[in-house]
């Protein structure tokens, strides 16, 4: 089978809407949240914690499973579905943004490291001193607001018509990436939900650059669905994948609009990406894509995970999104708390590692039914995440995980109950 879409109910007032999405693997109730596997694992949480938080689907990356361990071992374990023991519904990106990473995102201030367990540099790999952290976080996805301090650094990626070459952030090696490689790597992956190639824009781009940028973008997407429709999109089980077209345009109407059209002309799936300015911008480009893509097509927000975000972009119509927020923020010590002590200014966030919580008995949230909240209490996970000790990056990222699952479960009843405006009042008050 093809995964299809379908629509169950609308609200009445506004662009949200409850469906599903079915695949060879499952099906996934929309909207969902859609917790961010980048090596073929959730960071801190077991295949089995993902099932009992109510996990629907998991995304993993393209470009980090190419390198490493190869699409053709995981294809020999059967598909990652299989291979990570998840026996479920997965979804891959492209590997477009990590090539960005290692391109246009250095010259807005990121860089790359080799992995401490790397030997040394490959020969003619640029030396340390021109190479930073690549802070690849949410914001540079969405905004591409780099850090002030930091120096812009050459490029290790090239870009040309039949794709990107590029040296791997593990040992330099080169490669290169294409429509069609991504395309195949993605089908022995054996996603149900596949991506195409695509041409990350920098948010520093001016509207020619854009422009530019956007042009090689609908090149490549032909390209990854001639390949795509080439193969048939087999699967592992000999089953189709949905491919999902990017949008892209920046920060820019007419190219938004003109993207837009294009992917839903040749795709059966909208994925939005692409940088924006700010907020307002990434709420007026959901708006201006929304109204010209077909109704009746699945939409992804790629790389958005912010309570106040995930509101604003179901009630605009996006149906399915990522991202690393709930599992990164656990590692560092935060959790993710309801109103009202969560709110919009403080991201409805907090640190565990709060002089406060030291001898607090009550649990993360006292609204959250997770297993975490269940069991442990504030003083407890305090005392493991001051010690180091590992259990807590599990336990937080663990109630993080369920917290934007279940709400975004939540809203999903309250389109069905026709009241969504109630519970996002209640939210974001």
């Amino acid at each position: 089978m093809t995964p299809t879409f379908k629509i169950i109910s609308k609200l009445s007032k506004g662009k949200a809407r409850a469906g599903v999405i079915s695949t060879p693997h499952g099906d996934i109730e929309t909207p969902s949240f859609i917790p961010v596997g980048t090596k073929a694992t959730v960071k801190a949480l077991s295949p089995r914690d993902l099932k009992e938080m109510g996990v629907q689907i998991v995304l993993a990356n393209t470009y980090h499973l190419h390198l490493r361990p190869g699409e053709e071992l995981i294809k020999k374990f059967g598909g990652l579905s299989k291979f990570m023991s998840w026996n479920g519904p997965t979804m891959t990106d492209s590997g477009g943004f990590q090539v960005f990473s290692l391109g246009a995102a250095l010259e807005i201030g990121g860089g790359v490291k080799f992995l401490k367990e790397d030997r040394g540099p490959a020969v003619g790999f640029p030396p340390a001193s021109a190479r930073s952290s690549l802070k690849r976080s949410n914001e540079l996805r969405a905004v591409g607001s780099p850090s002030s301090d930091v120096t812009p650094q050459i490029r290790l990626n090239k870009i040309t018509q039949e794709g990107v070459t590029f040296q791997s952030h593990i040992d330099g090696s080169k490669k290169f990436l294409s429509p069609e490689i991504s395309i195949e790597i993605q089908e022995k992956l054996g996603a149900d939900l596949i991506i195409a190639f695509d041409d990350l824009e920098s948010p520093k781009y001016s509207y020619k650059e854009t422009k530019k940028s956007l042009e090689l973008t609908n090149k490549w997407e032909l390209r990854s669905l001639k390949t795509h429709l080439a193969s048939q999109g087999e699967t592992l089980r000999g089953k189709r994948q949905l491919l999902y077209g990017v949008t892209h345009g920046g920060q820019f109407k007419d190219l938004r609009i003109e993207s837009a059209k294009f992917v839903d002309k040749h795709f059966k799936a909208i994925a939005l990406g692409g940088a924006h300015k700010n907020k307002k911008n990434m709420h007026e480009i959901v708006e201006w894509t929304v109204a010209c893509v077909s109704e009746n097509k699945p939409r992804h927000m790629l790389g958005i995970g912010e309570v106040d975000d995930i509101f604003e972009l179901i009630e605009r119509g996006i149906d399915t999104f990522d991202c690393v927020i709930p599992t990164r923020i656990g590692r560092t010590g935060f959790f993710f708390v309801s109103p009202p002590v969560g709110n919009v200014k403080n991201r409805f966030r907090t640190a565990i590692d709060k002089p406060i919580y030291r001898a607090d008995p009550k649990p993360l949230d006292q609204n959250c039914k997770c297993y975490t909240c269940q069991n442990f209490t504030r003083g407890y996970i305090n005392h493991l995440f001051r010690s180091r000790e590992l259990l807590s990056y599990n336990l937080l990222s663990y109630h993080n995980v369920y917290f934007l699952v279940n709400l975004t479960k939540e809203i999903r009843q309250s389109i069905i109950n026709d009241n969504f405006q109630s519970l996002k009042k209640k939210w974001l008050v």
